[in-house]
């Protein structure tokens, strides 16, 4: 246990963003486990964050799995006995074109894993959480969730995705019902967009995965007085 004893699970966490923001918690005190589909990639980037000092450890979590999720939450109340951070990074993109094209199978498959997943990971979660002195849950999302950003008349075409940003824009509104429920309590819930960054779904950005973990971290490390039911990207709120 870390001095300030705090605990964080990080889905996706063995890569990209989730690896960051692994590193960023661990930085600060924080015992973080790495939430990883694959074993070796999950241990693998434990061991990585543990050679630079970090108190890291792995479980194997996929979160499109009830069954993986179920284990993966338990481990960790076995070992810990309760979670002061969720942050749910894991998710995937999947090739779409066009609104009117994209097969229902397509959606089906992302909203396993950015919607149902979270939901899914959350719920098992949520009496862990319970047990902490003031949790913090952190859902990545994205600015092609914001319903207000993608029918502004300047959003470009080729960014009219319906898989992907709709799964986005579910994510907000199951942080709301979550935050929502949970407003009397100390736990807070929030969506974040890390922004357009360079990872393996958007290789072709220039912002790195540091920079968009900082954002994640700073609302996974909210004072009392904090904000809930929110939506952010570095600069402050975003409009939904």
């Amino acid at each position: 246990m870390t001095e300030s004893g705090k605990v964080a699970l990080v889905t996706g966490g063995n890569k990209g963003i989730g690896f960051e923001v692994a590193r960023q918690l661990a930085q600060l005190d924080h015992q973080v486990v790495l939430g990883s589909r694959d074993e070796d990639r999950g241990r693998i980037a434990a061991e990585k964050l543990r050679s630079d000092g970090a108190r890291t450890s792995y479980v194997v979590l996929d979160v499109s799995d009830l069954d993986s999720v179920a284990v993966a939450i338990r481990l960790i109340d076995q070992k810990y006995g309760r979670l002061d951070v969720l942050v749910n990074n894991a998710g995937v993109a999947l090739p779409e074109g066009r609104p009117s094209e994209v097969p229902v199978d397509v959606l089906r498959r992302v909203y396993e894993t950015n919607v149902f997943g979270l939901v899914a990971t959350t719920q098992a979660a949520l009496p862990l959480l319970r047990r902490a002195e003031a949790g913090r849950i952190v859902n990545l999302s994205s600015g092609a969730g914001s319903l207000a950003l993608v029918s502004a008349p300047d959003w470009r075409p080729e960014w009219n995705g319906l898989a992907y940003n709709r799964s986005k824009s579910a994510v907000n509104a199951v942080t709301v019902a979550f935050a929502s429920e949970l407003r009397e309590t100390p736990i807070k819930v929030n969506a974040v967009n890390p922004g357009f960054t360079k990872t393996d779904m958007s290789p072709g950005a220039d912002r790195s995965a540091a920079q968009a973990a900082a954002v994640v971290v700073r609302y996974a490390t909210l004072p009392t007085d904090g904000p809930t039911a929110g939506f952010y990207d570095e600069n402050g709120p975003i409009a939904w």
